[in-house]
């Protein structure tokens, strides 16, 4: 498990993007920045430099007229992550693993 350092939060990043092209524009920064749970959500661990180049990219990516993110801090990220309770179907996270070409 990567260091938590003091000033990391928890975060859950959910968005919902009208056009096709901008989605997965939004899918891939975010894959970049925290732990994909479900279709258009993340859950990330950030330092504030890190959810503010995150937030800015997101700014200039989406059309405000017609998109919508939403930015949930859930507080320090001083151990474990935020635990999820999974009503319906079964809740498998996505195994992060890194890529190596």
């Amino acid at each position: 498990m990567p260091r938590v350092t003091a000033s990391e939060r928890w975060y859950i990043v959910t968005y919902d993007i009208a056009s096709p092209k901008r989605w997965r524009r939004v899918f891939k920064l975010m894959k970049g920045h925290g732990r994909w749970l479900q279709l258009s959500v993340f859950q990330c661990r950030l330092t504030p430099r890190r959810r503010t180049e995150m937030a800015e990219r997101l700014e200039r990516w989406i059309k405000h007229d017609e998109d919508h993110v939403l930015i949930i801090d859930l507080g320090p990220a001083d151990g474990e992550g935020p635990g999820v309770e999974s009503l319906g179907k079964v809740f498998t996270p996505i195994r992060r693993e890194a890529v190596v070409i």
